[in-house]
């Protein structure tokens, strides 16, 4: 998967090696409390890279599975893998731990990939990296026991596809987690995700899938990445996905023989990239695909359905290339999430949903006083519907109320936020819930607030080297800021108004 941005033997030698590693899987959690993923799974990728609470924006979404990017080592030549190859940011409880504990609890879960287009290009995919195959089987148990998670994805393109040494040993490795696992009764699963044509995998994404085979280890689910065709060709992307999707089906035929049409295709796992791709506006992931793909993915009864990636399930930036942070076309927030949500589970999309909109979307307001927006509601889908309304990220000092508090798809409400004495000056971005019986929409609204309480600079400057968390508040360039959750090295007032840090105004 791209990353734009700065920062991804022998039998008998195995099998002794598998023996040796029971102990560590079995002194995890109990197995029993490892939850396998539904047979149908929605599970977009999130960026871990970029500071945000993987839990929080779960939540907000609605996706409850997430597909945590990417595991690769700080070095080449290493065998020890760190979210996004830093050395900050390690495999333990400390690094997304919490996160990853409170969806579980919620009955969700994540995915860890490895990988991704910077670890396959740079020689930090951790086969490429690591000549020992039991350091790399150690390392994918390391994370497997400490995140408790019962799947690990492999994220395999560009140079790694042609490394025939390093899949080699990947498959290898993965032959001893499996087998390591199965000893100690526990629920495991692997994922390839490797990048596609129009018509399925190119040779060298089948050659990979065959050494797997010869291998031994289990291939549970091939995800294609049906985007980044570059082929100077204007593209429907949904009937691409199906017809890359049929050139897999085909491949895993002559791969495993002995599967049903049933079974190969509960081994297809498909990733859009939302809005548009890196090549170009020529290929541009609708809403309408996303529908269309939906219904298909359920029809054919594939295992996996993601996109890339949650940080860009908004329309902030229409009309605008391929970006970390937007998809480049006009939607709500958290569209495309909403669309593919009910996948998890072999679910139906909910046949009545609405959309939610606040006009305008930013607004001024000095101690004291009050302003409102209005509230628009309309049906996308189905019959009308009753939409509560609620508002979340409110600064202290400030009041919101809803005139009515509650309507019926299709009709408006009055918000007004009042600003009390107490309010403090800054740019506050507040989220505005509509919640029916079958679906749920954010819309954000910015609220400015003047001639209040002047923030003093009394907070510590930010130092570039240390790591705040949640709440933590600290002085830059003349004005406060507040860490929305976990970061280390990102500047205040350069991660935008979606990014780790809440302006709270001059000092």
């Amino acid at each position: 998967m791209r990353r734009l941005r700065p920062l991804r033997a022998i039998l008998a030698a195995a099998t002794a090696v598998a023996a040796a590693g029971l102990t560590a899987l079995a002194a995890a959690p109990a197995a029993e409390a490892a939850t396998p993923l539904p047979n149908k799974v929605f599970a977009p990728y999130f960026e871990a890279w970029v500071g945000d609470s993987p839990a929080a924006l779960s939540a907000q979404s609605g996706a409850k599975h997430l597909t945590m990017a990417f595991l690769q080592t700080a070095t080449a030549g290493s065998c020890t893998p760190y979210w996004n190859g830093d050395t900050s940011m390690p495999i333990a409880q400390s690094v997304f731990g919490a996160d990853i504990d409170t969806m579980q609890a919620r009955g969700g879960d994540v995915i860890p990939s490895f990988g991704g287009y910077t670890a396959d290009t740079t020689g930090t995919e951790i086969a490429d990296s690591c000549t020992n195959v039991t350091a790399i089987a150690d390392a994918y148990e390391k994370v497997v026991t400490t995140y408790d998670v019962t799947r690990l994805d492999m994220d395999i393109e560009i140079d790694s596809l042609d490394n025939t040494a390093g899949i080699d040993r990947r498959n290898k490795a993965i032959k001893i987690l499996q087998d390591r696992a199965a000893a100690a009764g526990r629920p495991l699963e692997i994922s390839y995700t490797l990048p596609t044509t129009t018509s399925g995998l190119a040779s060298n994404g089948v050659a990979l899938l065959r050494n797997a085979v010869s291998n031994g280890a289990k291939v549970d689910v091939v995800n294609l990445m049906t985007f980044d065709y570059y082929d100077n060709q204007q593209h429907d992307m949904a009937r691409d996905t199906q017809t890359a999707a049929q050139g897999l089906v085909n491949t895993l035929a002559n791969l495993y023989p002995t599967k049903t049409q049933a079974q190969l295709w509960g081994m297809v796992g498909i990733i859009e990239m939302i809005g548009v791709d890196d090549f170009g506006p020529a290929e541009t992931f609708s809403l309408a695909n996303a529908r269309t793909v939906y219904d298909w993915a359920v029809s054919k009864g594939i295992n996996t359905l993601s996109f890339w990636a949650l940080q860009r399930d908004n329309g902030s930036c229409p009309g605008g290339a391929a970006s970390d942070s937007c998809s480049g076309i006009a939607q709500n927030t958290w569209d495309f999430s909403k669309i593919f949500a009910p996948f998890t589970g072999g679910t139906t999309q909910p046949t009545n949903d609405f959309s939610l909109t606040a006009s305008p979307a930013s607004g001024s307001v000095a101690v004291g006083s009050s302003t409102t927006t209005s509230l628009r509601t309309a049906v996308t889908s189905g019959t009308a519907q009753s939409v509560a309304l609620s508002a979340s990220g409110l600064p202290a000092g400030v009041t919101a109320s809803f005139s009515p508090s509650s309507v019926t798809a299709g009709g408006s409400s009055t918000l007004t936020l009042s600003a009390s004495s107490t309010a403090v000056n800054g740019t506050y971005q507040i989220a505005i819930t509509g919640t029916g019986p079958s679906a749920s929409h954010t819309a954000t609204y910015a609220l400015t607030i003047t001639g209040g309480t002047s923030n003093q600079c009394t907070a510590p400057a930010w130092d570039r080297t240390k790591v705040y968390v949640g709440g933590n508040q600290v002085s830059h360039k003349g004005h406060a800021w507040k860490a929305k959750w976990w970061t280390l090295g990102e500047e205040p007032g350069t991660t935008g108004e979606w990014g780790v840090w809440q302006d709270l105004g001059a000092c």
